[in-house]
């Protein structure tokens, strides 16, 4: 699948991050903080600067990995949580990933790949997945009317994208939003449809 690996590193090198928040947002603590198997294996694709696969490593979460394309957003990583293990780092194209994972966290990283992408990132996601692994985060409720990332969606495009592959376990509009996301988001915990 075709990504832009230079549009997305140049972005964090100009600071045109206007996704980053820069901390973990509240849906995604709140599910991480009721987590308490710390030996599952957890990826976060997508990750950006890494505030989630920060949180989960200093909750004492042991099977961590990110994922970017963007080589800058992954070196912010580092110099930030610099006793995270090297080989749990991936800098490469998300569909040429081949491992197993129990968790795949989901924030932004949907809504940055172009829609025609949508349905390989699905297939990709429940093939990611062990076989009873879940797809956890959120997604925007918002169609945007832009040219460019982010990518929204309404509530019955997203049912009809994950219905083939995944069992929806909660997918509403979150109550726990950041406050500059307040009734943009949904919330997902989709299980592997096996």
């Amino acid at each position: 699948m075709k990504l832009n690996k230079q549009l997305w590193n140049q972005r964090y090198l100009d600071s045109n991050t206007g996704w980053d928040v820069g901390y973990i947002t509240t849906p995604i603590k709140e599910y991480i903080d009721q987590i308490q198997n710390k030996e599952i294996k957890i990826l976060v694709p997508g990750s950006g600067n890494g505030y989630e696969a920060e949180y989960l490593y200093k909750l004492g979460f042991k099977n961590i990995f990110v994922l970017d394309y963007a080589n800058r957003a992954l070196e912010n990583f580092k110099n930030r949580v610099n006793t995270f293990p090297k080989s749990n780092i991936y800098e490469i194209n998300f569909f040429d990933l081949h491992q197993k994972f129990d968790l795949i966290i989901e924030q932004t990283f949907f809504c940055a790949l172009d829609i025609n992408l949508r349905t390989y990132y699905v297939n990709k996601m429940s093939e990611l997945l062990n076989d009873n692994g879940k797809l956890v985060g959120v997604l925007f409720d918002d169609k945007f009317n832009n040219e460019g990332p982010p990518y929204g969606a309404n509530f019955e495009e997203y049912k009809k994208l994950f219905k083939e592959r995944f069992v929806l376990k909660t997918f509403e509009k979150c109550y726990n939003s950041i406050p500059p996301r307040s009734s943009n988001e949904f919330f997902l915990i989709a299980k592997k449809n096996i």
